[in-house]
């Protein structure tokens, strides 16, 4: 059992997101659905909670209704090994009404905000050349999903 779980209010939507987020790492599952009752707050029959992992990462998804909403505040962040994965990942969670943003963030249909970062960035950003590193960050400030070969065009001045 993890310590501490993301815990996402959601409205709704609740199966939709499930199969967005599952199907977008190998090793993703639900692990617990439950369901709203004759007695319960929501419509009986309706999932109440659903519990699931990402990369192994524990989540749960609480159907709470209107009351909250999601806010960039908070962010899912991914790191990314590879330009394929960054672009496989942004091309789902922005698909059907999400949201590109900059800087490599991006908001999916439901409202949640993700940070898509490769990698390489982190190790970019973490060099001694700090002429290098300001070129990087002028570089991926520019940018929308981030480019790895442009981050790196940029880092070595080419």
């Amino acid at each position: 059992m993890q310590k501490i779980v993301t815990n996402l209010w959601f409205d709704g939507r609740v199966e939709e997101a499930l199969e967005l987020y599952t199907s977008c790492f190998e090793d993703a599952r639900v692990t617990n659905i439950t369901r709203y009752t004759e007695a319960g707050m929501g419509e009986a029959g309706e999932i109440m909670t659903a519990e699931f992992v990402l990369a192994g990462q524990e989540f749960c998804i609480i159907n709470g209704g209107p009351m909250y909403t999601h806010s960039p505040a908070m962010s899912l962040s991914v790191n990314c090994v590879d330009q394929n994965e960054v672009d496989r990942l942004w091309a789902r969670l922005t698909s059907d009404g999400g949201e590109e943003g900059r800087c490599g963030w991006l908001t999916d249909r439901f409202g949640v905000s993700w940070q898509i970062v490769p990698t390489a960035l982190g190790e970019m950003m973490a060099s001694d050349d700090t002429s290098a590193v300001e070129r990087v960050t002028a570089a991926f400030l520019k940018m929308e999903k981030l480019d790895i070969a442009g981050m790196e065009k940029a880092f070595r001045n080419a």
